[in-house]
C-alpha cells in the first residue's frame, strides 16, 4: 500500500517518462502556463472570506471564487512535512521530514527522520528548471538550514528564504549562523541585515514581485515561471502592524463560541458545510468563552484581533504580487494554487510544552497594551483555533480533520483549472506536483532524474478532476496514511481511523460524521480491522518510527 497511490495506468505511463535536463516534451514558452503557489502558515480552514471568514481578504477571495475551492483538501499535520509533500509529491517520511526536527531519542539517526529534505529526491523547482522554467521562491523554507539544503541548492534560481520554522515578523533577533537562530538567505547567501521597515508578509511579497520583474527584463524573459510565495504568517508569534490591528478593534469581543457559530452559518450559505452533520464540541478551554474571566476575555479578544490583522496583511501581500502579474500581462496565463500548511494552531503560550518557547514568552513584553508589537510574543490558543477549524476535531499537529483539512483552491485559465465551482473530492498536498507537471506538459519522473535514483512520485494529478473529466481524484479503494509526533491516521474512501497520539485508535465514517464525533470501532469491527491492516502496510512502506512520547500536545 502507498500513502498516495497512482492509478495503474498513470504508473505505467510515468515509468516511461524519465526526465532529464533538456529532454522535456517540446512546447513553446508562450503556450506553457506560469504557476504561483501561495502557502499560508497555520491558517484556519474558515479564516478567508471565501471559506466563511469575516477577515478582510479581497485578493484571495477573488481568486478562490473564480476557481475551484476544495472542501476536502488535506495537508500534513504541521508545516515542514506539508512543504516536503508539496515540493516532492511524496510522503514526508520518505524524504526526511517524518518527525520534522523534533525527534525523540529513538528517532535520531533513523531514515526518514533526518529533519531536512534529503538529497535523494527531486523537487518540483528542479524538474521545472530543467524543463525551461524560471523558478522563484520568497518566504519560509523550513526544509533544511545547511548550504546544500538551501532552496538555492534545491532548484530555485532566485530565492529569499527564511530557513527555520518561524521568526519575529518584524525581523528582530536576526542571526547569521545557519545552525543557530533565525537565518535568512538570498540565493544561498546568508542575509546579514533586514530593512528597517521589515514586516514578513509584505517583504516576502515585495521580493517575489522583484524577482518576477527582474526576470521579465532579463535574457530569460520569454521563459514561463514557477513562483512559490511561502508566508510565515499567521504562525506565532502573533505580531501585526498597528493600523491593521486597529481595523479589528472590538470585532471579537463576543468570543470564540460566537465566532464559530457565525462562520459555520456562512459556510453553510456558501455551500461549504452541511449543517445537518454533527460538529465536534471543543474540549479546551473547559467551559468555553463563558468560563473565562473578564480580564482573560479582553486579552483573548485582543489576540484574535492581532491574528486577523496578520491574515489581512497576508492578503495585502498577495495583492502586491498579483499587481505585478497584471502589470506584466502574465496573470491571465498563471495558475494560482493556494493552501494552508496545516490546520489552525491550538497551542497557547501559557501551557506550551516546548521549553524554548516557554522561555521566550517569559522574556517578552506581553503587557496587554504591547500585544502584537515586535517585542511581544503571543498565540491565540485552542478556543479560536477550534472555531477556525469547525466542524472538525482538534487542530495543528494532530492527524484529525482539524489538523489536516485546510483551505485550498486552484484559480487561473479555465482551460487548465476548469469552471468555477466547489470541489468536494479528496486531495492532498502531494497531488500538487503531478498536477503542475501535467499542466506544464512536463513528463513526471519514474523514480529517476538526470541519471540518479530518486524517491518516486506518489501523488496523483488533479487535472482530470479540475476539468470535469473525472468524478474524483483518488479511487475509493486507495488508502492514505498520516503520522506526526505519534498522532496517526489511515483514510480509505469515507472511512478513517485515528490515533491522536495516546495509542488508542478510533474509527469514523466521514461521509456521515465529518466532525469525527462518534467512534464506530466496536460497531464495525471488520472495517476497523481492515484499516488497522492498512496502517501496518503504510507504516512499513514509508518507514514510520513512532516516537517514544508525544513532544507537542496542544
Amino acid at each position: 500500500m502507498k500513502n498516495i497511490i497512482y492509478s495503474l495506468g498513470a504508473t505505467i505511463a510515468l515509468a516511461a517518462l524519465t526526465i532529464g535536463t533538456g529532454n522535456a516534451r517540446e512546447t513553446t514558452a508562450k503556450s506553457r502556463p506560469n504557476f504561483l503557489i501561495i502557502v499560508a502558515d497555520d491558517l484556519g480552514y474558515s479564516d478567508l472570506g471565501a471559506f466563511g471568514g469575516e477577515i478582510r481578504t479581497p485578493n484571495l477571495d477573488a481568486l478562490a471564487k473564480k476557481g475551484v475551492r476544495f472542501t476536502d483538501f488535506h495537508s500534513a499535520p504541521a508545516c515542514s512535512p506539508t512543504r516536503a509533500m508539496l515540493l516532492t509529491g511524496t510522503d514526508p517520511h520518505r524524504v526526511g521530514l517524518g518527525a520534522m526536527e523534533l525527534q525523540t531519542p529513538n528517532q535520531i539517526g533513523t531514515r526518514g527522520n533526518e529533519g531536512y529534505l534529503r538529497a535523494d529526491n527531486v523537487t518540483l523547482p528542479e524538474i521545472l528548471s530543467a524543463a525551461g522554467y524560471r523558478t522563484l521562491l520568497s518566504g519560509k523554507w523550513h526544509l533544511g538550514t545547511e548550504p546544500g539544503q538551501d532552496p538555492h541548492a534545491r532548484g530555485f534560481q532566485r530565492s529569499f528564504a527564511l530557513l527555520p520554522a518561524a521568526h519575529n515578523h518584524f525581523g528582530l533577533g536576526l542571526s547569521t549562523e545557519r545552525a543557530k537562530g533565525m537565518v535568512y538567505t538570498e540565493d544561498g547567501r546568508v542575509v546579514e541585515r533586514l530593512p528597517e521597515n521589515f514586516y514578513s508578509s509584505t517583504y516576502f511579497a515585495e521580493r517575489l514581485a522583484d524577482f518576477l520583474k527582474e526576470g521579465d527584463q532579463g535574457p530569460n524573459k520569454d521563459k514561463p515561471f514557477f513562483a512559490y510565495l511561502a508566508f510565515s504568517a499567521p504562525h506565532q508569534p502573533l505580531q501585526a502592524l498597528p493600523e491593521d490591528i486597529a481595523r479589528y478593534k472590538g470585532a471579537y469581543d463576543a468570543g470564540f463560541n460566537a465566532l464559530e457559530a457565525k462562520r459555520l452559518k456562512k459556510q453553510a450559505a456558501l455551500g461549504l458545510y452541511d449543517p445537518s452533520k454533527p460538529i465536534h464540541v471543543r474540549a479546551k478551554p473547559p467551559g468555553g468563552w463563558a468560563a473565562l474571566t473578564p480580564a482573560d476575555k479582553v486579552r483573548s479578544a485582543r489576540e484574535m484581533e492581532i491574528y486577523a490583522a496578520m491574515v489581512d496583511r497576508l492578503d495585502h501581500g498577495v495583492g502586491l504580487v498579483l499587481a505585478e502579474l497584471r502589470r506584466s500581462g502574465k496573470l491571465d496565463n498563471t495558475v494560482v494554487i493556494f493552501l494552508s500548511d496545516n490546520g489552525a494552531e491550538g497551542m497557547s503560550q501559557r501551557d506550551t510544552q516546548i521549553e524554548s518557547l516557554r522561555q521566550r514568552y517569559a522574556q517578552a513584553d506581553n503587557r496587554l497594551e504591547n500585544l502584537g508589537s515586535a517585542t511581544s510574543l503571543t498565540m491565540y490558543g485552542p478556543g479560536w483555533a477550534s472555531a477556525a477549524v469547525a466542524p472538525s476535531w482538534l487542530y495543528k499537529t494532530y492527524a484529525t480533520e482539524g489538523g489536516t483539512r485546510v483551505p485550498s483552491f486552484f484559480s487561473g485559465p479555465e482551460a487548465l483549472v476548469g469552471k468555477r465551482r466547489i470541489g468536494r473530492a479528496f486531495a492532498n498536498a502531494a497531488d500538487v506536483l503531478p498536477t503542475i507537471l501535467e499542466m506544464a506538459n512536463v513528463p513526471a519522473h519514474g523514480g529517476a532524474f538526470q541519471g540518479r535514483k530518486v524517491e518516486p512520485i506518489q501523488g496523483t494529478s488533479m487535472l482530470g478532476y479540475l476539468l470535469g473529466r473525472a468524478e474524483r481524484i483518488h479511487d475509493q479503494t486507495e488508502a492514505f496514511g498520516t503520522e506526526l509526533f505519534g498522532s496517526r491516521s489511515i483514510r480509505k474512501g469515507e472511512w478513517k481511523i485515528i490515533d491522536t497520539g495516546d495509542g488508542s485508535w478510533r474509527l469514523f465514517n466521514l461521509a456521515n460524521d465529518p466532525g469525527e464525533t462518534t467512534d464506530l470501532s466496536t460497531r464495525n469491527p471488520a472495517k476497523f480491522s481492515e484499516l488497522l491492516a492498512e496502517w501496518d502496510r503504510y507504516a512499513r512502506e514509508v518507514g514510520v518510527v513512532l516516537p517514544t512520547r508525544r513532544l507537542v500536545s496542544p
